[in-house]
């Protein structure tokens, strides 16, 4: 696993790491992820459940931890739940820092399946966010009948976002909208000051991106607060 910091503008801290599976010297994630098929699928979710989990707790992680799951592994969620809360008592790591994101990129033709994981996240005190919002097959369907406690923008919304006035308008709309409704923003993938300038002015808060800091091989990183 290697390590990203989502920080806290406003307060200048660490608001949560996102766990980013790795090979063993390094590899990137498309060439581990790339030999997942449907015969090791949920065995993969799993190991990397337990490996965020363990060096999470080995490397101190201070605050919350993410970790990215597979719908399509997740048969039944109290099942997959049970792997989890035997690593968070093994590794001594808080269940109330875990953050579980939808991978929005794998296409899941169930909603109600989602839906059905997410409330038994919930009901265990986890926290819920949705990846590369705008990206994949889910969007605002799923939005209107569930809400995550985070949703984390597409960095194809991001990327230039300060030269593109119609990105900008879509940004600030969902970002309207997720303040209305209770639910965190964060921004992925900002590299620019000029980027962040824009997303402030929107009212985000929360960031990701090698603007901030880069993936840390099993390492918590370093980070660094630009000024503006």
């Amino acid at each position: 696993m290697a390590f990203q910091p989502i920080i806290d503008w406003n307060q200048k801290k660490i608001y949560s790491h996102e766990a980013l599976v790795r090979g063993t010297q390094g590899e990137s994630a498309y060439s581990i992820l790339s030999k997942v098929n449907q015969t090791n699928r949920y065995q993969f979710d799993q190991s990397c459940r337990i490996k965020a989990i363990q060096l999470a707790s080995q490397i101190q992680i201070p605050a919350l931890l993410n970790i990215n799951f597979l719908p399509n592994a997740v048969y039944q969620p109290e099942t997959c739940i049970r792997t989890t809360l035997e690593a968070s008592r093994e590794y001594n790591f808080p269940l109330n820092r875990l953050v579980f994101e939808l991978t929005e990129g794998e296409e899941v033709q169930d909603h109600n399946h989602i839906i059905n994981i997410f409330k038994t996240y919930q009901k265990y005190g986890f926290l819920t966010a949705i990846d590369d919002f705008g990206s994949g097959y889910s969007g605002l369907n799923l939005l209107a009948k569930f809400q995550p406690d985070l949703i984390k923008l597409d960095m194809e919304l991001i990327r230039n976002i300060h030269a593109n006035s119609v990105a900008r308008k879509l940004t600030k709309a969902i970002a309207d909208v997720c303040h209305e409704i209770g639910i965190l923003v964060i921004a992925e993938g900002v590299e620019t000051v000029e980027e962040l300038k824009v997303l402030v002015d929107m009212g985000i808060n929360l960031y990701q991106g090698y603007l901030f800091s880069k993936p840390a091989f099993e390492s918590a990183g370093e980070i660094q607060f630009p000024s503006l």
